[in-house]
């Protein structure tokens, strides 16, 4: 599937970006979002934007998404698992 986003020029210059930039930008976030809101595996969300599954993940915190989002009594029960 291919999905087409009209981007006017003025935009691009206006944020300093080339086209080939910007669409791998907007891959990244679209995928973190995904990732974020638990519709896509770290996995899945790196093959959409094209990249291997470890930069994938060093790279969520660009886009303000925390890597490993565990509540207070799911973290200490993973230590106490350790």
């Amino acid at each position: 599937m291919q999905i087409t986003i009209e981007i006017p020029h003025n935009l691009l210059d206006a944020i300093h970006s080339h086209s080939k930039d910007f669409a791998h930008q907007a891959k990244m976030a679209m995928a973190s979002k995904l990732y974020e809101l638990g519709t896509l595996s770290t996995g899945m969300a790196a093959q959409l934007v094209g990249i291997e599954r470890g930069e994938f993940l060093l790279t969520l915190s660009q886009y303000g998404v925390a890597f490993i989002d565990l509540d207070q009594d799911e973290l200490l029960a993973d230590l106490k698992n350790a």
